[in-house]
C-alpha cells in the first residue's frame, strides 16, 4: 500500500492541484476500483483472465490505454490552471474564465480513482500472486477468505492514499514552489 504507483499518483495529484477534499474523493474512487478486484478474486474470475493469454492481454490493454488516456490529460493540461480552494462539490471554482474551464465535479475525480484502478492489471496479478498465500489449501471458505482478506488491504490502501493527498494539499498550500511548479508537477505525473 505504501509503495507509490498510479493508485498514488492520482491521489497525490488531485491533493496537490485541487486541495484536499479532491485527493480524499480519489482515494475513494481508488478504493471502490479495488473492490472489482476483490470480488474478481473471490469469485476466481482472475484466475480465469490470468490463465487466459487473451483476456490477460486485453486487460493490460485497456488498463494501459486508461492510463495513457489520464496522463495525457495532464500532459496537455492549461498553464493557468492554478491551485484550487476546496470548494465541496467542484475543484478550481474561479472567477477567471481560464481557470473556470478547469472546473471538474468531485464525481469526475471519483470515476477516474475508479477506473485508474479497476483497469490496473498489475492490482489483478497482486490479488492473485500475494492473498492465496494468506489462505489455507484446506480452508472450507476460500470465498469468504479472500474477501475478508481483500477488505483488509483495501481498508489499509484507502488510509494510505487519504495520507499521501491530505500530505500533498497541506505541502501545496504551504510551499510556493510547488504551486509555482504545479503545471510541470501534473506533466511530470502525466
Amino acid at each position: 500500500n505504501l509503495t507509490p504507483g498510479p493508485d498514488v499518483l492520482y491521489s497525490v495529484a488531485n491533493g496537490l492541484r485541487n486541495g484536499w477534499r479532491a485527493g480524499v474523493v480519489a482515494a475513494l474512487g481508488i478504493m471502490a476500483g479495488c473492490f472489482v478486484h476483490i470480488t474478481a478474486a473471490a469469485i476466481g474470475l482472475s484466475a480465469l483472465v490470468a490463465a487466459s493469454s487473451t483476456a490477460f492481454a486485453l486487460l493490460k490493454w485497456l488498463g494501459g490505454a486508461y492510463l495513457l488516456y489520464v496522463g495525457a490529460i495532464l500532459l496537455l493540461s492549461r498553464r493557468g490552471a492554478a491551485l484550487a480552494p476546496d470548494a465541496p462539490g467542484l475543484i478550481a471554482e474561479s472567477e477567471d474564465p481560464i481557470r473556470a474551464s478547469t472546473t471538474k465535479p468531485l464525481k469526475n475525480v471519483f470515476v477516474q480513482g475508479f477506473w485508474t484502478n479497476a483497469l490496473n492489471p498489475k492490482v489483478a496479478l497482486f490479488f492473485l500472486a500475494f492473498l492465496p498465500q494468506f489462505i489455507a489449501p484446506d480452508a472450507p471458505h476460500k470465498t469468504q477468505a479472500f474477501v475478508l482478506l481483500g477488505l483488509l488491504f483495501n481498508f489499509n490502501g484507502l488510509w494510505v492514499d487519504i495520507g499521501w493527498a491530505l500530505s500533498a494539499a497541506w505541502l501545496a498550500r504551504r510551499v510556493a514552489a510547488v504551486q509555482r511548479g504545479m503545471h510541470w508537477l501534473q506533466r511530470a505525473a502525466g
